[in-house]
């Protein structure tokens, strides 16, 4: 069977996550599937919907399904998000213009990430007009402010602040692998590579993936040290609310802190003239032991009320049903992270588009059998589980 016809029978977002683990070798696999500590979150991420059920409806005149919504001023054709993720040129070549492509045909946002392996121009020469961008912030203001200048300029409407990631997540799949950017070769990994030619040859075609738009306006690393090196050492580990009043004052479109989980962080986001937050704890990258988002929107959601904030969430998101919960709790929409790697690494653009087309459909049928026609039908229609 070629490529082509395994996408085309690829069901689910776990059989594009089949499709990507046989492509892949281990180590790249493990640094999009994996979690942090034993992965007790990301388990939680996915047994957390089980929490609440969906309130199935009859006699409602269904006919006609419109998934389309609008999220921080700009029309979505449906109330996804591709959420911002790195090394994508690690996955597939141009990782990041596969993501940006399916994106703009999508007609959702596609969250340009700080560690991108795509340049910005490239990026922006692909995508839509729903451009929005993901800042780790700096300890270096003068090089967070030449980003937002060139980001500005180049037609991005909407920031989002990664507010949850002073340290890295200890990621044990990682460590065992010795995945790195650059890629470090051990004799296993070597080994592994070779058990997977079709990948092997495409990064032997298009190079070893670099953090090219970090590099466009840092520079390029001092003796010894690689670009990746230099970002990690440059995301600041002192966060706090003086910082987001000074990206407020920098920042004139729509600034969005992802990362958000409790709801204090809520009303300290409101006070600052934040206007939206991304419920999430990284795909359980971060925090072991955490709760799920889905568990901890309803609070959240409590303490936005009449504030005009709007409520993104992302983590543990599998199929429509899932996100037919959120959105019933009072997400404005879902951002996804693994369900679009696992088809951009199954099969680049073409894996994206099939990822939001399956997602899609799963969410249109799951608002018709709750009887309702529109994304905002859905609000209340979920009960406790």
């Amino acid at each position: 069977m070629n490529a082509s016809a395994r996408l085309a029978r690829a069901a689910t977002i776990d059989d594009l996550r089949g499709l990507a683990r046989a492509r892949l070798p281990r180590m790249v696999f493990d640094y999009i599937d994996g979690a942090s500590g034993m992965e007790a979150t990301a388990r939680r991420n996915r047994s957390g919907f089980d929490r609440f059920l969906l309130r199935p409806d009859i006699m409602a005149d269904v006919s006609s399904i419109d998934l389309s919504t609008t999220v921080l001023g700009e029309r979505l054709a449906m109330p996804f998000v591709i959420g911002p993720t790195g090394l994508n040129g690690a996955f597939w070549p141009e990782g990041d213009l596969c993501i940006a492509r399916a994106a703009r045909a999508g007609q959702v946002p596609f969250v340009m990430s700080t560690a991108a392996t795509s340049g910005l121009d490239p990026v922006v020469a692909v995508a839509g007009p729903l451009r929005w961008f993901q800042l780790y912030l700096f300890r270096d203001r003068a090089l967070v402010g030449t980003l937002l200048e060139r980001v500005r300029a180049a037609g991005f409407t909407v920031l989002q602040v990664t507010v949850d990631t002073p340290l890295a997540g200890r990621r044990n799949r990682d460590i065992r692998n010795g995945f790195s950017l650059p890629f470090r070769w051990s004799v296993r990994n070597l080994l592994d590579t070779a058990l997977h030619p079709g990948w092997a040859l495409q990064m032997l075609g298009a190079g070893t993936p670099r953090l090219r738009l970090f590099a466009e306006f840092a520079g390029q690393p001092g003796c010894g040290q690689t670009i990746a090196q230099v970002l990690q050492q440059q995301i600041s580990r002192s966060i706090g609310w003086d910082d987001v009043a000074w990206l407020r004052a920098q920042w004139p479109g729509k600034l969005v802190l992802k990362g958000v989980g409790l709801p204090a962080h809520i009303r300290q986001a409101v006070a600052a003239g934040v206007d939206g937050v991304v419920v999430s704890n990284h795909g359980g990258r971060q925090l072991d032991g955490a709760p799920s988002t889905i568990e901890t929107l309803p609070c959240l959601v409590d303490a936005a009320a009449g504030s005009g904030l709007e409520l993104l969430i992302d983590s543990g998101f599998r199929c429509g049903a899932d996100a037919a919960k959120a959105l019933a709790l009072g997400a404005a929409a879902v951002q996804l992270g693994r369900p679009t790697l696992y088809g951009l690494a199954a099969a680049g653009e073409a894996g994206v588009r099939h990822a939001l087309r399956i997602l899609a459909d799963d969410l249109a049928l799951a608002v018709a059998l709750s009887g309702a026609s529109t994304v905002a039908g859905l609000r209340g229609k979920v009960d406790p589980g």
